[in-house]
This record gives C-alpha cells, structure tokens and sequence, in this order.
C-alpha cells in the first residue's frame, strides 16, 4: 500500500490531536492542525479510511486503526529523531528544526532510521523534551507536569514544551529557560496567576500564566 506524503502528515495530526485530547480527533481540530478547510479534511479522512487506516463516524471524530498507528509512529520517531540530529550533530537552534524535520521524516528507508538511531546513541527525547519511540514503537514517558502547577517554594527542571512555536521558543532561549534549566517558585500572583521564578544564576523572572502552562517540569 502506498502512502503519500500528505497523508502521512495527517495520520500524524490525527495521532497528535488524540493524544492531546485522550480522545478521538475531531474534524475541525484537524482542519486547524492542518491549516485547511473542514471539507479537504473531509475528502482525506474518506481516503484514509479506504485505505482501512482511520475509523471515522461524522461528528464523533476519528481513530487510527492498529495499521494507521503504527505508521504515525514511524513517522513521529523519523521527525524526532532528525530533530536530535540537527540540533545535536548539526548545530540548529531548538526553534530551526521542525520545519527540516517536516521534510526528512517523510525519506523512506528502515535501515538509515535505525543507523540514525544508533549514530545518536538510541535517545529517548527530542531537543524540545518530547518522547522518542523505539523502534518496536514503544515510549519512555517521564514524571512531568505544567510549571503552573508547582507551588510557591517548590523547585522543577525544564523537562519540555507544550508549545514548539518559533516565537515561544526564542522567548524562552532569551530568559535562559532552555532543557535543564533548574528553577524555584518564589511566588504566585492570583490577579493573573503569573508566577515569580528564580533560576540558577540567581535571576528572578516574571512569567506568565501562558508561558508557565506551556513549560513542562520536573519537580526536583
């Protein structure tokens, strides 16, 4: 069976916006993910239901089948595993590579993705603290949670983001909040819930409560 680039790109939408929602994929979320209209969804959902890759029941969203899943993570641990690779071996910024790996994920071929893997040393996350699949498909998952979450007192490691925006990401690079940064919660401001932090070299930052419902930790 052959699968087309874009097709590829929406078995992995629809297997971002389930996970996301630990439900069925509903069309108008696709439709957003995708940057489309609701009725090119419509068009690609039939394709891929023929294609025995997708359950859909109008207005009750859609499931990968065992098949579809499969190939979505196939195509996620391509994506992430050349996001390592540009930043690690190439030296890309965090915020430069999705769009590269948009582009390499979709080259065919088993053995270079298991080479790639192996070159890299079998890492389990991507630069942006987002789990790697193996390549029987299984995932390393970690304790980790919103930094709007910790209380005042309270120390975390940036673990991830739930945001992978270019503009999130520069920001976060200019406050020094990048993978491994260490911080505390000094104090949580209940007009906005904006937070004051402290991170390692002794600088106090005022974030917001958008940006800390976006920056995963690791309470330490």
């Amino acid at each position: 069976m052959t699968i087309t680039h874009a097709e590829e790109n929406y078995l992995k939408a629809i297997f971002t916006i389930a996970e996301k929602e630990a439900g069925p994929a509903l069309t108008n979320a696709i439709a957003a993910q995708m940057q489309t209209s609701a009725a090119s969804v419509t068009d690609m959902l039939k394709r891929l239901s023929d294609k025995q890759l997708i359950t859909y029941e109008k207005y009750r969203g859609v499931q990968l089948t065992e098949e579809g899943g499969r190939l979505a993570t196939a195509l996620i641990r391509k994506h992430r595993l050349w996001e390592v690779f540009l930043v690690d071996k190439l030296g890309f910024a965090w915020d430069e590579v999705h769009e590269l790996a948009e582009q390499l994920e979709h080259v065919q071929g088993n053995d270079l993705v298991s080479r790639l893997d192996s070159f890299l040393g079998y890492p389990k996350f991507d630069p942006h603290g987002d789990p790697i699949p193996d390549a029987e498909g299984r995932w390393t998952f970690r304790k980790q949670a919103p930094l709007a979450t910790l209380k005042a007192g309270e120390r975390g490691i940036v673990t991830g983001v739930d945001d992978h925006s270019t503009t999130f990401l520069q920001y976060l690079d200019q406050l020094g909040l990048i993978l491994g940064a260490e911080l505390e919660l000094l104090e949580r401001f209940p007009y906005d819930q904006s937070v004051r932090v402290r991170i390692r070299d002794g600088r106090e930052l005022i974030l917001s409560d958008k940006v800390t419902q976006n920056l995963f930790v690791k309470i330490s």
